[in-house]
């Protein structure tokens, strides 16, 4: 199987592809547009900010690339933000395959010392749907670092709660997105990987 991951001016590039090879899978990390269509399956990580990395995705002309793809593939954390239609994050606009906008976290009055942002840590998906998460049980636990979220809509396959209801993965059609990092969730984040694997 050929499994691309793109490469961009982005960080947890590494980290994803440490687990793949842990789950013995060798994946290229390309920016090369021939390679990256020309994979079973292709995976858009990424930690950084929006505006920045979308101008970068532009230049590079990745934005279309990435939206044209048939195969399965896979954005993970701002992967997620940018595959949306918009982010609050410098007034971005992103690649839009999913209709959903991403609005920065707001702490309720008196709970900014409680609730605070980015949003870090372990936390629970519940909701769960699609192949991705098959053999997923209802809330367990990933691991998140994030300061905006994409709002639910009829394209989320996970809900996760901090500070309001938030998208924690969605799928349409070929594409799926995860707002938590698998590749730094253990055993569970190991095995939605390999579902997508196996898509």
């Amino acid at each position: 199987m050929n499994i691309v991951i793109i490469k961009y001016n982005a960080g947890n590039i590494e980290s994803v592809n440490n687990a793949l090879n842990r789950l013995g899978v060798n994946a290229e990390i390309t920016a090369d547009h021939k390679k990256i269509k020309k994979a079973d399956k292709v995976i858009f990580p990424g930690v950084g900010e929006a505006s920045t990395t979308m101008a970068y995705l532009r230049k590079q002309g990745l934005d279309k690339l990435i939206v044209s793809l048939k195969q399965p593939v896979l954005g993970i954390c701002l992967g997620l933000q940018l595959m949306c239609s918009h982010s609050e994050e410098n007034n971005t606009d992103c690649l839009g395959i999913f209709d959903e906008k991403v609005k920065r976290f707001i702490p309720k009055p008196g709970e900014e010392f409680v609730t605070k942002v980015p949003h870090m840590g372990w936390n629970a998906i519940s909701v769960l749907k699609s192949e991705l998460l098959a053999g997923i049980p209802e809330n367990e636990y990933v691991y998140f670092v994030h300061s905006y979220y994409a709002e639910k809509s009829e394209h989320t396959i996970a809900t996760c709660n901090y500070i309001n209801p938030f998208s924690a993965a969605l799928h349409k059609d070929n594409f799926y997105a995860t707002q938590f990092h698998p590749e730094k969730s253990g055993t569970i984040g190991a095995k939605i990987l390999d579902n997508f694997l196996k898509i």
